[in-house]
């Protein structure tokens, strides 16, 4: 006999909640990677807070040095991401807080000797 069950449809962003939204966008972000260190910027932990509203997404992320050079890049870069993976108007701020390493995810630098 022929199993019945179907494939349920896969859920547009449309219909999920502003926390799978948060994390739909959070996965996405994986995508954008560091030109330079060759992680991604939620893997370095510069994504420090993904806002979820109806009509759009605001992300706060850092740069791993101040004046790093690829932080044009790295902001447009996250801003389309989020943008594309949403379907609504996104806005990238650059947070003010100071990077440090023990903000990556854990075992993500263990080859760098920081720790």
């Amino acid at each position: 006999m022929a199993d019945e069950t179907q494939a349920q449809p896969s859920q547009t962003p449309s219909t999920l909640s502003t926390e799978e939204k948060g994390e739909l966008v959070l996965n996405a972000l994986r995508e954008v990677y560091d030109p330079e260190i060759g992680l991604n910027v939620v893997e370095l932990g510069l994504i420090r807070e993904i806002q979820v509203m109806d009509d759009r997404l605001h992300i706060i992320m850092l740069m791993t040095t101040p004046f790093c050079p690829y932080a044009p890049q790295l902001l447009e870069a996250t801003r389309r991401k989020g943008q594309d993976t949403l379907g609504v108007p996104t806005t990238v701020e650059l947070g003010m807080e100071m990077w440090d390493p023990s903000m990556a995810e854990d075992g993500v630098l263990d080859n760098w000797g920081l720790f």
